[in-house]
């Protein structure tokens, strides 16, 4: 799961393309920001048939209370993402009422709340050269990759903001996590707005960023914990999302191509456009690959697929799918993000497929309960897709190692030794643990026992029966783990979200729980989206200025 990689069905990739693809208008209607940074910025978003807003209030950065944290109460932005154009109503109310956060309602037609602070270092570094007339260090902005990081995206109910579900799915912004992922890159297209704005104020001499640099910086992100609670309570939307990119792979490992096919020139070219970015990455990896190591991987991925370009086959191999053959033949030579980029990058060889499935992810987060029927059902279920959770032994020493709960100070999800929080309230989705507990308890019962009858007796199952039940016969739901195990690591769950659904680029861990990255790497500027230009922005080379 941890080596799945960003693919045209990730969050990211899927709704940028959709931008670009209908032209989405953005721009700015208002910049009113002093030369300490303190202001206000108004934006317009359009899409067909609809038109948002993007409230941004800049703040001068200040140490005092500025964290990336839920505990923070100073951010150096704070932004509202509207429905409709913003009057000067709405512009006032989220003033005030953002600044309180959980104190704080927004009004009834706010989608998204955010939060973000500036990379210090990286960020003057910028607004320096440009006051000069110059462009910044490339190597500088390579470090980061970013101006400002994502601190927080709230909406969903959250502080009052409209819920998701009732947008429907004809809304502009109706597909999951849309909304979210527009604020994100209007947070990109501030920061690089603001550098702009800040030099132009400091100096007559100064210059805007260069296009290529413009796109070549994202938006910082910081993940931790909380995304394996996501999983858990969102089993049907993970379900389809992985479900969606496993059918588009397998289209394209079915793929007959034939010595010659132009599919094959496809595929090197964005090859070789990752091996690029694999090579000039600068990050550093505690426990993950390398790109290094990945770049050396790919390089003998191509010279495989150039062989099949010329031969239509790999020696020794009959089959008439050669991308299959390429699949069987590297999957257990090479690491695994080697492999699953390549899988990735196949999946653009068959893009109406994989815009055609991005278009309908989903799923309702209900998991209705059906008691009418019976012992003998349920039985069934958890013989035929359980197995794997009564297979785990909870008696063993460390299997119940680490307990889940909600810091008190922080506010944040926390995984802690069960010894030192014995009394804490385990928030975790115990799935061995509870499969085993519901199995033990349904054997006092005859199999054509209704299960209404079974919940009476035992009404603390009512949850995971109505999960059994709803998720059924789906493939993808659940994580296979224990997640409450002293070997269990929650960086491979944060990493499957962050990178494969969400589409995040060069994904750093600390400590196997917490993960920095960066979104929208390599997006196509305002003035390009509106041109419908940007196919294949992802994976970016470093701009030569």
């Amino acid at each position: 799961m941890a080596a799945m990689q960003p693919s045209r069905l990730s969050g990211a990739r899927a709704f940028m393309n959709k931008m670009i693809r209908e032209r989405w208008d953005i721009g700015i209607d208002r910049f009113d920001i002093d030369e300490t940074g303190a202001g206000t910025a108004l934006y317009h978003i359009r899409a067909p048939g609809q038109e948002f807003s993007f409230i941004a209030f800049s703040r001068p950065p200040s140490s005092k209370m500025r964290t990336g944290r839920i505990i923070g109460r100073a951010w150096d932005m704070m932004g509202t993402l509207n429905e409709g154009p913003a009057n000067d109503a709405d512009i006032e109310a989220a003033r005030a009422e953002l600044p309180k956060l959980y104190r704080g309602r927004s009004t009834k037609n706010t989608l998204v709340w955010c939060r973000s602070n500036r990379s210090m270092r990286v960020f003057d570094h910028t607004v320096e050269a440009l006051m000069r007339g110059d462009q910044p260090d490339v190597s500088e902005i390579a470090g980061a990759c970013y101006l400002m990081r994502n601190t927080g995206l709230d909406g969903n109910g959250t502080f009052g903001t409209r819920s998701f579900p009732s947008l429907g799915p004809d809304h502009a912004l109706g597909g999951p996590l849309e909304a979210q992922l527009l604020n994100a890159y209007l947070m990109r297209e501030f920061s690089c707005d603001l550098v702009e704005h800040l030099a132009r104020l400091k100096s007559d001499k100064a210059v805007s960023l260069k296009p290529e640099l413009r796109r070549f910086i994202g938006v910082g992100n910081g993940s931790a914990l909380g995304l394996i609670f996501f999983i858990h309570r969102h089993p049907r939307l993970i379900n389809s999302w992985i479900k969606a990119r496993e059918t588009a792979i397998a289209e394209a490992r079915g793929l007959e191509l034939k010595k010659g096919d132009p599919r094959f020139d496809r595929l090197v070219m964005l090859l070789e456009k990752a091996i690029v970015f694999r090579r000039q990455d600068r990050m550093t990896y505690e426990t993950l690959a390398s790109s290094t190591e990945i770049a050396a991987d790919l390089d003998k991925i191509v010279a495989a697929v150039r062989d099949l370009q010329q031969s239509g086959a790999i020696a020794g191999d009959a089959s008439p799918l050669p991308l299959d053959q390429l699949i069987r033949h590297f999957e257990n030579e090479l690491h695994p993000e080697s492999v699953e980029t390549l899988l990735s990058l196949m999946i653009e060889l068959v893009p109406e497929t994989a815009d055609r499935l991005a278009a309908k992810q989903g799923g309702v987060d209900e998991l209705p309960l059906q008691a009418s029927r019976t012992v003998a059902d349920l039985r069934a279920i958890i013989a035929s897709e359980y197995q794997w959770a009564l297979n785990i032994d909870m008696s063993a020493p460390d299997a119940s190692t680490y307990v889940w709960y909600k810091s008190e100070t922080a506010e944040e999800p926390r995984r802690g030794p069960r010894s030192e929080v014995p009394h804490a309230l385990d928030l975790g989705l115990d799935l061995p643990g509870g499969v085993q507990k519901l199995k033990a308890d349904l054997e006092a019962f005859e199999g054509d026992a209704f299960l209404s009858r079974f919940l009476m007796a035992h009404p603390e199952h009512r949850y995971l029966v109505g999960r059994l039940q709803s998720l059924s016969g789906e493939p993808y739901h659940s994580p296979i783990a224990n997640i409450n195990a002293g070997d269990f690591i929650p960086i491979d769950l944060v990493r499957l979200m962050n990178v494969t659904v969400h589409g995040i680029d060069k994904t750093r861990d600390f400590l196997n729980r917490n993960l920095r990255g960066v979104l929208f790497h390599g997006a196509p500027t305002t003035d390009e989206i509106r041109a419908g230009k940007g196919e294949f922005w992802y994976y970016p080379e470093e701009p030569v200025l």
